[in-house]
């Protein structure tokens, strides 16, 4: 679980919840029709854009940002190494016994194992990226698309509300509670936008960059691998994927 986004998403509702809390009457700041709006019709506009799979998808997609840690890139090149050694001296099929919890550097080692060609390897498992990056563009497409609607629609609540206390002017008494009313759309917009929608989007991209780079580091190790590269050659070469702080060996020897 990626603790940054829990304790960021719990703190920024919490902050704001608990000083209408400490305020008087902090039920004023519930108001359904409102939520309605805001919610129902961000949702709805949002959908219209997209179809009703990539919608759902996107729903999958964001609890990535919650609940999914993707792998350190240090300890992918570890494992690669190990693999590298081991088939330089064993060949590759002792590869086939090795234990492997990264599925995409499994499915290519086990591509290595079955014989397939560097470019039919390079092929497939670039394929599987480029198609993994481009769900990720969907979800945080959506995600921002939500935060775009959400101030509007907060708006066109406010407008909403407006309307309606203009038309009851003869009673000074209802002005006050309307016009409240029609400022919660505007506040339930950018609460949905600025502490939900848009940090999701951004977590999202965050994690496309960081499964994007694995997935390189993964394709350039198992063709090194079936080309038969020195293993500290190998480390050499994909540390330079990672900053200079973090590369290791004699990979930075060089900085």
């Amino acid at each position: 679980m990626d603790l940054a986004t829990l304790i960021g998403f719990l703190l920024a509702w919490a902050l704001i919840l608990g000083t209408i809390a400490t305020g008087s009457g902090a039920l004023v700041f519930v108001n359904i029709p409102s939520l309605v709006i805001v919610l129902g019709g961000a949702l709805a506009v949002v959908m219209m854009r997209f179809s009703l799979g990539q919608f759902i998808g996107a729903i999958k997609t964001a609890m990535k940002a919650f609940l999914h840690k993707s792998e350190n890139p240090e300890e992918l090149i570890s494992t690669v190494v190990e693999l590298a050694g081991i088939a330089r001296k064993e060949g590759l099929l002792a590869l086939e016994s090795q234990e492997i919890n990264n599925p995409v550097l499994a499915t290519g080692i086990r591509m290595l194992v079955d014989g397939h060609e560097a470019a039919i390897v390079n092929k497939a498992l670039s394929t599987e990226m480029n198609e993994t990056v481009s769900r990720h563009k969907v979800g945080q497409s959506i995600f921002k698309q939500i935060g775009d609607a959400g101030p509007a629609m907060g708006m066109i609540g406010t407008l909403v509300g407006l309307v309606q206390m203009l038309s009851n002017m003869s009673d000074p008494k209802s002005i006050g509670p309307a016009m409240a009313v029609a400022l919660l759309t505007t506040l339930y917009g950018a609460m949905l936008a600025n502490m939900f929608a848009l940090p999701i989007a951004d977590k999202l991209s965050l994690r496309s960059d960081e499964e994007k780079l694995n997935k390189v580091i993964i394709i350039q190790s198992v063709l090194g691998i079936q080309e038969g590269q020195n293993p500290k050659v190998l480390e050499e070469l994909l540390n330079n994927f990672l900053p200079a702080s973090k590369r290791s060996g004699d990979g930075d020897s060089g900085e």
